[in-house]
């Protein structure tokens, strides 16, 4: 039986920030690694000046992302902010040189509120909309108390909402249980499901669910069973298999939001049309069926 599925074009954040269904992770927008400046300076402002004119409204950004210079580009050639713009930002994840091997984790109360007070004078924003903590991995301060701080920075109003970023369905239990938890951000894709038990948890609870990575498509041997079932899907829609990828997401939770990432203004166009695909209901189960849930 194919169903057509009904979406919503919007999710809302806390409560009260309401913004578009497909967001952009602004990651790629730094040097190789991840870390350092955008090496084409000009390109990465014109490019986040066309996200925002494509009608997305949700940036995805972090203080490791650089470090730092991620968000002062977003500054650069966004500020001053459009009024519907909502900006989220992550802290509590370092890095002591290029390579991925030197990076780590600090969670202590002192650490987090200059992280976030840093990041809030990069942006150049009053409060932060959406402030996740990066991980709860290989930290130095008990999780628990990392998000009683995170509670302590909304109360003081640092931050607006309080996000998690690569946790277990566990942790994201546990931080309810202590504060308000806006939104969850993990790995999940079509051949990705590590954020599964996190997904339905933030499904259960209507969270802000935002996959990174979650419109790819593995190639070579490995994407072989996944371009079997997308392809032929994609010819229907006369779209790409990564803007299925992207449009099953938004089908697989009622509050999702992706953040999809890219340097290309063609690539964005495609992840914003996503948005408009209307997949039927054995597509979307055909799809989820590619790869063991989490669960």
């Amino acid at each position: 039986m194919n169903t057509q599925l009904d979406l919503t074009t919007t999710v809302t954040i806390g409560g009260d920030l309401t913004v578009g269904n497909v967001g952009y992770g602004a990651m790629q927008l730094t040097g190789p690694k991840v870390w350092g400046e955008y090496p084409d300076h000009a390109k990465g402002v014109d490019l986040l000046r066309k996200v925002v004119d494509e009608g997305v409204n949700f940036i995805d950004t972090a203080d490791v992302y650089g470090p730092h210079s991620n968000e002062e580009l977003i500054r650069e050639a966004l500020y001053p902010y459009p009024d519907d713009l909502v900006i989220a930002t992550k802290g509590g994840f370092v890095r002591g040189g290029p390579e991925y091997s030197d990076m780590s984790a600090v969670g202590n109360r002192s650490y987090l509120r200059q992280a976030a007070y840093m990041s809030l004078r990069r942006l150049g924003r009053e409060r932060i909309d959406l402030y996740y903590l990066h991980t709860p991995a290989m930290t130095d301060a008990p999780f628990e108390e990392i998000i009683e701080t995170l509670a302590g920075m909304k109360q003081d109003g640092i931050i607006r909402n309080v996000g998690l970023s690569n946790v277990s369905a566990d942790q994201l239990n546990t931080a309810l249980s202590i504060t308000d938890i806006a939104a969850v951000t993990v790995h999940y894709a079509v051949a990705v499901r590590l954020g599964a038990s996190v997904r339905q948890v933030a499904e259960e609870k209507g969270l802000v669910f935002s996959p990174w990575h979650p419109g790819a498509v593995p190639g070579g041997d490995e994407g072989v069973p996944f371009h079997a079932v997308i392809d032929p899907i994609a010819k229907k829609y006369q779209v790409t298999p990564q803007q299925i990828a992207l449009a099953w997401q938004l089908h697989r939770t009622p509050n999702a939001l992706p953040i999809p990432g890219t340097t290309s203004l063609g690539h964005l166009k495609e992840n914003v049309a996503a948005a408009s695909i209307r997949l039927d209901g054995d597509e979307v189960a055909t799809i989820t069926a590619l790869a063991p849930e989490d669960v």
